[in-house]
């Protein structure tokens, strides 16, 4: 009888202490399966009942953890906490059988070409059908009737092969199957189906192949191939996987075209397991992946913003000796930037520069993004110079992303270079994109005269405005207190065709606040109430002295249901802002309030043992000035009630990170300095700090009715 002893080890190899790292076997991300304990049976000859490890500890003989401790000295790194990137399943294997293959590791092979002497005159008539426009099905088939030469299998297939329009390669389809001259092959419907996915008709596909089925016409690799792509275009993953599933019952096995396609499907449908067994499986069968599946592979991984996924797809293109082409690097440098690793990315696109590869527009601007979004701005600044050095192309969309890294940080001299430079290219014109990435550099400095020439040197050039141009500048002309200029920006933009949204509304709502005249207010309030009639029903509501709370709370709850999610923390920064400009504080603190109670500050107040901190980074100046006093006022109450507190309080402003941001922290400090508050700057740059003895203290000075003195 076999005694079972089970023992669990894990094992990890570190590359970065083996001599050998073109061999390294690199395993893959622990993140993407779970973790479990697998356990390693081993079978000995006893009549004795088995008995596990864990059941009696044997003492005498040595466990096999300790027989290995030699050789993992020698071998492995000694890491207090080691990650294991994979943990690879337990299967046993017959070495007498091989195993069973799940994909052909030949392609389907193409039929081949003959050569057709009317091949002139059968192309003419496609042309022709291709040019004109059939308002009626019968006009078409009209038309068919005038092909110059008999319709025959070779004929047929010609003019099927090169029509563009998905709806008339239906049509003709159909007009050769229903003249019954010749069997309908596999190759007919091959190509009607590429037609129909170029139209993305997944349900004419799926009824051509049921009709296959039906009159037992074969399905090879490229007919099952299309039926996924298809499907998968359309988003329909479940249908794509079906079919693929379908395949399998029916003995074909699917060529690496197939499952390259079918592995994007998973990978677009999330299921990262059925991926990677796909993966392992077709591998352990002989099957070298191609780039295009390497580029599934890291696309899927750095959806996830998987770092570790993305290294393992590197290192088997390494150890299978595949080189990553163009596409490829672009997929992985795009996984880089949403796994956040700049420097890396940075690396990589220097590895394809190494292997000779050119990088295109969409390699560029992957890595300007990824470098705008760390700012980077020294890096991708070096990048654009070494672009204009190298001749590398460049496109509208890179461009544009180079502005609006500009406009993210702040760069105002290298924009104009840049713009100016796009205007002199004589291939990429500045779009709409290019001008409003400029108004939003202009507005965020403060230039409203550079904003009102970029305006209108965008009207003169025919470029259409939207709706973000139009809010950027109405943001810079109203911190400017050109009132008069922003209503005829708003009216030009409206004439235009821009459609005001819930951001163009709040920058409303935000120039009202800081309107210090009745009048300009007023001009502003008639701008919103073009743009959101209720909003301006709300504002006239709060700012009434004799409006009740209640109603304030059902108008309100109104109001947000009715914006976009992203703008109703704006929404309610602005209103608590045009409550305070207006005096009326109390009614700022009932829209703090609300605004807490419908979760639109989460995060506001954050409670530890040792310290209590108010976060008021996400709020207006107003907004964040109203949440301090009533922070102030629920400390007075739990001091009142002589309830336990902490040593240290925090108030936590941020820095703005844009070069013409001055944040929260200078009109925060103000506000404290009229208040007399305890609290002082701290070492690191918007944070305040103060004691409980001096805040008790302050309390006790500034609300004496309330509190009681607290040892």
């Amino acid at each position: 009888m076999a005694t079972v002893l089970s023992t669990s080890i894990d094992l990890c190899f570190n590359p970065q202490n083996s001599d050998t790292k073109k061999y390294t076997l690199f395993l893959k991300p622990s993140s993407l399966r779970q973790s479990r304990t697998r356990k390693l049976n081993i079978s000995c000859n006893s009549s004795k009942q088995p008995k596990t490890l864990e059941e009696e500890p044997i003492t005498k003989t040595p466990s096999l953890s300790e027989q290995l401790k030699p050789l993992s000295a020698t071998t492995l790194r000694q890491q207090e906490q080691t990650q294991v990137l994979y943990k690879p399943k337990s299967v046993w294997v017959n070495p007498t059988r091989p195993k069973r293959s799940v994909l052909s590791l030949q392609r389907q092979k193409r039929s081949a070409y003959s050569y057709n002497p009317q091949i002139k005159d059968l192309r003419a008539f496609a042309q022709k059908l291709n040019s004109s426009d059939f308002v009626e099905k019968s006009e078409f088939l009209s038309v068919l009737d005038e092909i110059p030469h008999p319709p025959s299998r070779e004929n047929a297939l010609l003019v099927l092969n090169c029509l563009r329009e998905w709806q008339k390669t239906h049509m003709f389809f159909n007009w050769v199957k229903s003249k019954n001259l010749f069997p309908m092959e596999t190759i007919f419907y091959n190509v009607a189906m590429k037609s129909l996915r170029f139209g993305k008709q997944f349900k004419l596909i799926e009824e051509m192949a049921l009709e296959m089925v039906k009159d037992g016409v074969e399905l090879d690799n490229i007919t099952y191939s299309t039926i996924i792509t298809c499907a998968k275009r359309c988003n329909l993953y479940d249908k794509a996987i079906e079919w693929f599933e379908r395949m399998y019952k029916t003995g074909l096995m699917p060529d690496e075209v197939t499952y390259s396609a079918i592995l994007d499907v998973y990978s677009k449908s999330g299921k990262v397991e059925e991926v990677l067994s796909l993966y392992e499986r077709a591998v352990a069968t002989g099957w070298k992946p191609d780039a295009i599946a390497f580029s599934v592979l890291g696309k899927m991984f750095g959806e996830a913003g998987d770092y570790d996924g993305i290294r393992y797809v590197l290192q088997e293109m390494k150890s299978m000796d595949v080189k990553p082409n163009v596409v490829v690097y672009n997929t992985l440098l795009e996984a880089m930037g949403r796994a956040g690793k700049p420097g890396l990315a940075r690396s990589l696109f220097n590895e394809m520069l190494e292997s000779g590869l050119t990088p295109n527009e969409k390699t560029l601007t992957a890595l300007v993004k990824i470098y705008g979004k760390a700012r980077w701005a020294k890096d991708a600044l070096q990048l654009w110079e070494e672009m204009k050095a190298k001749k590398w192309p460049m496109d509208f969309i890179l461009y544009n992303t180079l502005l609006n890294m500009c406009a993210d940080i702040g760069l105002e001299e290298e924009a104009e270079r840049l713009f100016d430079d796009m205007k002199e290219s004589g291939q990429c014109k500045p779009d709409s994109f290019s001008y409003t990435a400029m108004l939003n550099i202009y507005g965020s400095g403060g230039k409203a005269e550079k904003a009102m020439k970029s305006f209108e040197e965008m009207l003169e050039a025919g470029v259409q405005v939207n709706v973000m141009g139009c809010t950027c500048l109405v943001q810079c002309l109203g911190k400017a207190k050109r009132i008069d200029d922003l209503v005829n920006v708003f009216d030009l933009s409206i004439q235009r065709g821009v459609k005001p949204d819930d951001r163009l509304c709040g920058c409303l709502l935000s120039v009202m606040a800081l309107c210090e005249s009745s009048e300009d207010a007023e001009k502003v309030m008639a701008c919103l109430e073009r743009s959101n009639p209720k909003l301006v029903t709300f504002v006239k509501l709060i700012v009434d002295e004799k409006t009740e709370f209640e109603t304030v709370k059902e108008e309100f709850k109104i109001v947000i249901n009715a914006t976009q999610v992203e703008a109703r923390r704006p929404f309610c920064n602005c209103l608590i802002d045009i409550c305070r400009g207006k005096k009326r504080h109390e009614r700022a603190h009932e829209l703090l309030y609300l605004g807490t109670l419908f979760g639109l500050y989460p995060g506001l107040h954050n409670k530890t043992i040792k310290e209590w901190s108010l976060d008021v980074r996400s709020l207006s100046v107003g907004a964040a000035e109203t949440a301090l006093e009533e922070w102030m006022r629920t400390l007075a109450n739990i001091v009142r009630r002589q309830e336990a507190l902490p040593e240290v309080f925090l108030a936590q402003t941020g820095t703005g990170t844009h070069r013409f941001s001055q944040g929260l922290a200078n009109s925060f400090a103000s506000h404290l300095q009229q208040l007399a508050a305890p609290f002082r700057p701290s070492d690191k740059a918007g944070i305040f700090v103060a004691t409980k003895e001096d805040l008790v203290l302050w309390l006790e000075s500034k609300f004496p009715p309330l509190v009681a003195s607290q040892a």
